[in-house]
């Protein structure tokens, strides 16, 4: 049996730290203001001066990949080195005198540069000129591994490569050291997204300076933690690609909170609120919904932990900083600046306010009473688009990028199609399938290899130094990205190799890129389910104690679910079907987890803003209808030019050379405009127009149990006790 929820009374307490740290940099504006730049220029000065060492953990204990690894490791006693591979074509033959002298030329050049070990001669050695003698590719072995080449040395290697290039002689390069040098000449993403954000802003606020603040917010918070990230990567292992990944979700989650606390300021300002005090209750109202849905976004990056995979940890406790360090700014540093400039940002206001001359939120009150006149229709129509969004991602394969999805006009992607034509598609993705057992041994597996219908090629086994391993390269028909190159690994695993084993007593294992993203893959759908278990749990739990409701988590949760769903869905659409000129390919395998994990927290931000206004509304009139409309009157125009921003910082991230990158912008910029315009501001109305007061039912044994979180003012709550929802 129920009974009725009461509404809380205010409680008496001492000023949280929230309140003390916005307090304090309030009446210390100045001081607050040199402290974060003296921050700033300290941490960027050291992570300069000491540098990153920033570390790629693929590793994946338990996996054939990587006891493949583990084996090349114990029994070859030189540690591994990076090579680049130079891939040479002319359509009337490679073997004329004059092309030979030239190519020979280059390659003993080649052999002078810092960092070269040794330079491989096509026309020297065995296989590496391709049997039409129009394509042949030459192997650079390094004396260093990838992450001690310095970039620089790399790109001399290429021009003096490439110089040759000339009378029908086609020169490209591959490897992952050319592809990396090639990205870190990449574009100007960042700042087109903070250019475009400031546009938005000023349109938004009509000042200039007033949509300075939240940008500047962002960018002390994210040059503070890009920082902190270089000296962390001393400490732990944290990829490469975490900084560029760090920078798009702290400008956007950045920008977000301080617009989130300015627009609740400068609304309590044309209520004519004195400026100390429309800060307070901004800080006091937005900034607690920015300090829980930042703890939000914490608890769902965190929960990757979960699914206890190296290469995502480091890139979890990355993002982990720079979310901290918003919120850290947001209710720091925006409050000081709000102080400094005060009177010139209300001036602004109120001219923007005079010259709209309408009342805020009209447009939004429309919208919702419209939505709550026939709410079924947007309910289910908004609903099936989501469900529809969602079903491509059904069919997502994941994998890893290689030269095969980079842009056409690339040098990598340029050497990978000569490649794959000169001696075949599989060519570029070999198979490595290690013999531990006898020579006997491995002379079986050559042969059983050879006699794969999926398999083209094969080469004599190598034994390793010591003796006791052999190696053999097998070259699949299929190129490594198509689902016929995982099918051959499947089929290897747990068909062809065990019946071999049982009549050997040899062990063999199938390693190489293609297997090892199978690997990868296989481990984040195993490990999904609880990884989502986690995250959805513990936002759950964090919106059942703020709203003391039980049916608002559970939409929250399920909505989100489908955003990301919706989201991951384009993805599959854009980058492995191809459509709207994208390289077709598979899902880099890290890339939905990691979407996951950001987008259902930074869902919870428009979430934890607008249910917030809405029962702070329900709290004081007691009218659920009414709360409805007033909230999204207030928040509608905040949320969608949050939004907005987002979107625009996201998706600038599209103009980066990487595939990752892109493939993180188009899911995120895609979640956010499908969170903010049909979820947000149409089904979540619609939803909450069919709950009315029952939205905020919560069994009474679980509200005297459950913690109390105050995300609105401490204010008698008057809910008309025949408006609100009795049961007994």
């Amino acid at each position: 049996m129920t009974v009725p929820t009461p509404a809380r009374q205010p409680a008496t307490t001492k000023p949280g730290l929230l309140h003390r740290v916005s307090g304090w940099a309030m009446r210390h504006a100045g001081l607050a203001i040199v402290l974060w730049v003296i921050a700033l220029a300290a941490v960027t000065v050291g992570s300069s001066l000491v540098g990153d060492t920033y570390k790629n953990d693929t590793s994946l204990p338990g996996t054939d990949s990587q006891r493949v690894i583990e084996v090349f490791r114990e029994h070859q006693p030189q540690g591994s080195t990076e090579s680049i591979q130079i891939v040479l074509f002319d359509e009337t033959g490679l073997a004329k005198p004059a092309t030979k002298d030239r190519i020979t030329a280059m390659l003993t050049e080649l052999g002078e540069q810092p960092h070269v070990a040794q330079v491989a001669d096509p026309f020297q050695g065995r296989g590496s000129v391709a049997e039409d003698g129009r394509t042949a590719y030459a192997t650079v072995t390094l004396d260093v591994a990838a992450a001690d080449m310095p970039t620089e040395d790399v790109r001399t290697i290429i021009d003096k490569a490439q110089a040759i290039a000339t009378d029908g002689l086609q020169v490209e390069l591959g490897g992952d050291l050319v592809r990396s040098a090639a990205e870190g000449e990449g574009g100007a993403a960042e700042g087109a997204g903070m250019l475009a954000a400031l546009v938005i802003l000023v349109f938004l606020f009509g000042s200039l300076l007033a949509a300075t603040l939240p940008l500047l917010t962002a960018v002390f918070a994210v040059g503070a933690t890009l920082g902190l990230l270089v000296l962390a990567s001393h400490f732990f292992t944290i990829p490469d690609y975490t900084a560029p990944v760090m920078m798009l979700v702290g400008l956007g989650v950045g920008i977000d909170y301080a617009l989130l606390i300015f627009s609740r300021y400068r609304s309590e300002l044309l209520r004519d609120a004195e400026r100390r005090k429309a800060a307070e209750l901004a800080l006091d109202t937005a900034g607690r919904s920015v300090m829980f849905a930042g703890c939000t976004v914490v608890i769902a990056l965190l929960g990757l932990l979960a699914l206890g995979l190296g290469a995502l940890q480091g890139v979890a406790l990355g993002v982990t900083l720079t979310v901290l360090m918003t919120m850290l700014a947001a209710v720091s540093l925006l409050p000081a600046l709000l102080t400094l400039f005060g009177k010139r940002i209300e001036r602004s206001v109120r001219k923007h306010a005079e010259k709209a001359r309408r009342t805020p939120g009209d447009g939004w009150r429309k919208l919702a009473t419209l939505v709550q006149k026939g709410p079924w229709v947007p309910l289910v129509l908004g609903t099936a688009a989501l469900v529809a969004l969602c079903l491509p991602a059904l069919d997502m394969r994941l994998g890893f990028a290689d030269a095969g999805t980079d842009a056409p006009t690339q040098t990598t992607r340029k050497a990978y199609d000569l490649l794959a034509q000169g001696f075949g598609p599989g060519f570029n993705g070999p198979l490595i399938v290690v013999s531990e057992g006898t020579p006997a041994a491995a002379d079986a597996l050559n042969r059983q290899l050879a006699k794969d219908p999926g398999i083209a090629a094969v080469t004599p086994p190598q034994l390793m130094p010591d003796g006791k391993v052999a190696t053999v390269m097998a070259f699949p028909k299929s190129a490594p990205q198509d689902a016929e190159t995982s099918e051959l690994v499947q089929r290897l695993r747990d068909d062809t190799l065990p019946a071999l084993a049982q009549q050997t007593q040899a062990t063999y294992l199938v390693g190489g890129a293609t297997a090892a993203a199978d690997d990868f893959a296989s481990a984040v759908s195993q490990r999904l389910p609880i990884f989502v278990l986690v995250v959805v749990g513990l936002s759950a739990l964090l919106l059942l104690a703020v709203f003391r409701s039980v049916l608002i988590p559970l939409k929250a949760a399920i909505l989100n679910l489908l955003s990301i769903g919706a989201s991951l869905g384009v993805i599959t659409l854009v980058f492995q079907q191809g459509w709207f000129g994208a390289q077709p390919g598979p899902i880099e395998a890290f890339v939905p987890v990691m979407i996951f994990a950001i987008v259902f927290g930074l869902s919870m931000d428009y979430e934890v803003f607008l249910i917030s206004r809405i029962h702070e509304e329900w709290r004081r009139t007691g009218d659920a209808q009414a709360a409805v409309r007033e909230g999204l009157a207030n928040t509608g125009s905040v949320i969608t030019a949050a939004a907005a921003i987002m979107i625009v910082v996201f998706g600038a991230f599209l103009l980066s050379p990487g595939r990752m990158l892109q493939q993180f912008g188009l899911g995120l910029a895609t979640a956010v405009l499908i969170d903010a315009l049909l979820i947000r501001c149409v089904i979540v109305p619609a939803v909450l127009r069919l709950l009315g007061n029952h939205a905020w039912w919560l069994p009474s044994r679980l509200d005297r149990v459950l913690p109390t979180i105050a995300l609105e003012r401490d204010e008698p709550a008057p809910v008309d006790p025949e408006k609100a929802p009795v049961h007994s």
